[in-house]
C-alpha cells in the first residue's frame, strides 16, 4: 500500500460538502420514515453524525486513552436544514483538529488506536454511508467520485476489493451491498483506524453491537 493516497482534512470538508447538496434537494421528504436498513429514522441518522465527528476530534484533540463522555448526544431541536449545516461544521472542526495534531499523534476509538488519517477516514466514511441511508429511503441520488472511495476504503477497509467500482466496495466494506464475488456483511462489520503498517492482514470485527442496533 505504499502507493496509496492519504486521506485528508480537505477529503472530509468535500465529503461534508457532498452529503449536504445530496440531501438539502429532499429537505420536504419524510424524515420519520426509516433509513435504509436502519432502526433510525432519516433525521436521526442525519444528527448521528455530527455525534460522530464531534467525538473523532474531541478524542484526537484531548489524545484519548480510553472511552471519554461523548461531547454532543444529538439535538433534537434543530430542523433538518441546520443539521446539514451542522454536519459541515462538526467536520470542520474534525478537520483542524486533524490538521493541527502532530504527526504520531494517536487516540482511542473502540475499533483500535486511531491516528488522524484513521479519524478522518472513518468521518469520511460515516457522512458517506449514511447520506446513501439517507438517500436511498427519500428516493434522492448520491454517488461520491470513486477517487474519494478510493482513499477512504484504501485507508480503513484494506481487506476491500481494489478492482472495481470503488463506491460498491465501500458500501461492500460498510455492510451495505453484496458484490458478485461477495456476500453481504452483518452488522458486525468494523473498520481499521490504527495505521495501516499496524494491520494483520485480517478483516476486522466488531466486538459489541453497532449503536445503531
Amino acid at each position: 500500500m505504499t502507493d496509496r493516497q492519504p486521506v485528508t482534512p480537505d477529503d472530509l470538508r468535500t465529503v461534508a460538502a457532498l452529503g449536504r447538496a445530496a440531501l438539502e434537494p429532499a429537505l420536504d421528504k419524510d424524515w420519520t420514515v426509516l433509513a435504509r436498513e436502519m432502526e433510525w429514522t432519516c433525521r436521526q441518522t442525519l444528527d448521528h453524525l455530527p455525534d460522530a465527528l464531534g467525538f473523532y476530534a474531541a478524542n484526537l484533540a484531548t489524545r484519548a486513552t480510553g472511552p471519554r463522555p461523548h461531547p454532543r448526544n444529538g439535538d433534537p431541536a434543530r430542523s433538518v436544514a441546520e443539521l446539514l449545516l451542522v454536519l459541515e461544521s462538526a467536520a470542520a472542526v474534525l478537520a483542524a483538529v486533524a490538521e493541527a495534531a502532530p504527526p504520531g499523534t494517536r487516540a482511542f476509538h473502540p475499533a483500535g488506536i486511531a491516528d488522524a488519517e484513521g479519524f478522518l477516514a472513518m468521518g469520511c466514511a460515516e457522512i458517506l454511508l449514511h447520506t446513501d441511508d439517507i438517500a436511498a429511503a427519500l428516493g434522492v441520488p448520491f454517488e461520491p467520485p470513486a477517487g474519494l472511495c478510493a482513499r477512504i476504503t484504501r485507508r480503513i477497509f484494506p481487506w476491500a476489493p481494489a478492482e472495481g467500482g470503488q463506491w460498491d466496495a465501500l458500501r461492500w466494506a460498510g455492510g451495505r451491498i453484496a458484490l458478485p464475488d461477495r456476500l453481504h456483511l452483518d452488522a458486525n462489520w468494523w473498520w481499521h483506524c490504527a495505521p495501516l503498517e499496524e494491520w494483520d492482514g485480517t478483516i476486522n470485527r466488531r466486538t459489541a453491537p453497532p449503536a445503531w442496533r
